[in-house]
């Protein structure tokens, strides 16, 4: 078959039920119906049952695309090099339809919404050993709250930035506010993790020292308290 046919084939059906899908939800919540899914994807909501089972299942095949979609770009930001950020940078539009599902999937909270969060704390631990393997990351005194503090910062801003929870969202427009938002962002935060906010590491070690001392303190008490507790089974 020859290449150009190859390329002009649409996308399996199930394929195309997932990014109309992810499209509406970012739209209209992870209400929208999915007669509307199917109607964008060109197919019955049939099937959608057919290929999804369900909607919590169509859900969660959502949650899988944000988070894979997610790993890919960050393994290879903090792998690949400078010219690699450079060309996520500029191709970040068309990673709209995943952000604005995300957004929405936080916005509704829950259960399901505290799970992705872990997830995404999860695909960051991956891909942040991975940056540390390579020499492109510093090791961390505590990676896991490193980890999660800067999940954190990352989803919190989104929700703070994005339309509120009843609010329509414009697809259409949020590729030009992807933009807008990863201009406003990217500058800051290069220079944040680059070139230290604070000019020297007095109030961490001012802090690392009181946690020792805190620690040392605790394990005094903690030896004196088993060494005066009653061991002849006498009463307390």
């Amino acid at each position: 078959m020859p290449e150009e046919s190859r390329m002009a084939e649409p996308a399996p059906a199930d394929e195309r039920i997932l990014q109309a899908a992810m499209r509406r939800f970012a739209v209209d919540g992870l209400g929208a119906p999915l007669r509307a899914v199917a109607q964008d994807a060109g197919v019955s909501a049939g099937l959608i049952i057919h290929h999804f089972g369900s909607r919590e299942k169509l859900l969660e095949a959502c949650d899988r695309r944000a988070l894979e979609v997610t790993r890919q770009q960050k393994r290879a930001a903090v792998t690949g090099g400078v010219g690699t950020m450079l060309a996520q940078l500029a191709a970040v539009e068309q990673y709209a339809p995943e952000t604005g599902y995300v957004l929405r999937r936080l916005q509704a909270g829950g259960p399901l919404a505290e799970r992705l969060i872990e997830d995404f704390i999860a695909n960051a631990r991956d891909y942040y050993e991975e940056g540390e393997r390579a020499g492109v990351l510093s090791p961390s005194r505590d990676p896991e709250a490193r980890v999660r503090v800067l999940a954190h910062m990352a989803l919190g801003s989104l929700v703070l930035q994005m339309p509120g929870q009843g609010a329509p969202m414009d697809l259409e427009d949020l590729p030009r506010w992807m933009r807008e938002y990863t201009d406003s962002l990217t500058l800051p935060l290069l220079e944040l993790y680059t070139t230290p906010l604070l000019t020297d590491a007095s109030l961490l070690d001012a802090y690392l020292a009181a946690q020792g001392d805190a620690d040392t303190a605790a394990d005094e008490g903690a030896h004196t308290t088993d060494s005066t507790s009653p061991t002849d089974g006498s009463p307390t």
